[in-house]
């Protein structure tokens, strides 16, 4: 049977979808540091990523789970335990989102920060929890390609942006926190939890698993 040419062109754009899908899930193509077909081994895996098991339901993960993209919340995949622990999140896309710490029991169905179990920065450049505006950043305002820092003590939570300390602490966190993030209307967020854009601030250092704590 002869094909035709506008059959083959219909599945040689059919073809490119499905392939541009895989870039997206797998990290390939532009999603992926590495180009496709020229045998780089990928980068080993942190010891903290994004936790594909505490996620929203339309949230997705890509780029070995550090990359944060469709609609929801997520949280690291280890809290915060040692005494001084610093990271980062980038601003890979803008759109809504939000980011900081929360309660194992915090709300990653809707933004962060609207109950009093999440601790955030958001993309309306307002530092935000339980609904409550703590802080509004009118000289310095977070946009596409900036990274945001964060160190936390437990006993203050600092904000920075591209290594700059926005003076906005957040003092009163009770209880066992992870790093959380959001996204929504496109945005997407890159979870940076070693090899940091900036040096983080002195005495903190990345978050350390349980096992690296013993």
């Amino acid at each position: 049977m002869r094909v035709s040419k506008i059959e083959c062109t219909m599945v040689s754009f059919i073809g490119q979808c499905f392939s541009s899908i895989t870039d997206c899930f797998y990290s390939t193509g532009e999603w992926s540091p590495h180009p496709r077909g020229h045998g780089f081994p990928l980068p080993p895996q942190p010891d903290v990523i994004l936790d594909s098991n505490a996620m929203g339901s339309e949230a997705v993960l890509v780029k070995n789970a550090t990359r944060l993209c469709g609609t929801g919340g997520v949280r690291a995949s280890a809290p915060i335990q040692q005494n001084k622990a610093y990271w980062e999140v980038k601003i890979q896309q803008s759109g809504i989102w939000s980011c900081g710490v929360g309660l194992r029991s915090c709300d990653l169905s809707q933004t962060l920060g609207e109950d009093g179990k999440s601790w955030v920065i958001n993309s309306e450049n307002v530092i935000q929890h339980n609904r409550n505006v703590e802080y509004r950043l009118d000289q310095m305002k977070v946009q596409e390609g900036d990274v945001v820092g964060f160190s936390y003590d437990h006993v203050e939570l600092n904000f920075y942006l591209n290594g700059v300390n926005l003076n906005t602490p957040l003092l009163g966190i009770k209880g066992t926190v992870y790093p959380v993030l959001y996204v929504d209307d496109g945005a997407i967020l890159d979870a940076v939890f070693d090899s940091f854009r900036t040096e983080p601030p002195a005495g903190f250092d990345r978050i350390m698993v349980e096992k690296a704590l013993l």
